[in-house]
């Protein structure tokens, strides 16, 4: 019965890390495989439409406290 649990287990853990291991390639294949890749900019100031509304950080506001 041991066996087995730990059989499952290691199948479990197995499948976990692969997993694990693509999303990460997927999700960073514009760094990893394009020449001067980075990943995107995602901070509201690098966004023209919010920008354009004057939509603006509130941890760059000068009332942030």
């Amino acid at each position: 019965m041991h066996k087995i649990l730990k059989n499952v287990l290691v199948k479990i853990v197995l499948i976990t890390v692969v997993m694990l291991l693509l999303a990460v390639i997927l999700l960073g294949v514009r760094v990893f495989f394009v020449k001067g890749g980075k990943f995107p900019h995602t901070h509201i100031d690098g966004n023209k439409e919010l920008n354009r509304r004057g939509i603006t950080c509130v941890r760059h506001d000068k009332n942030f406290k």
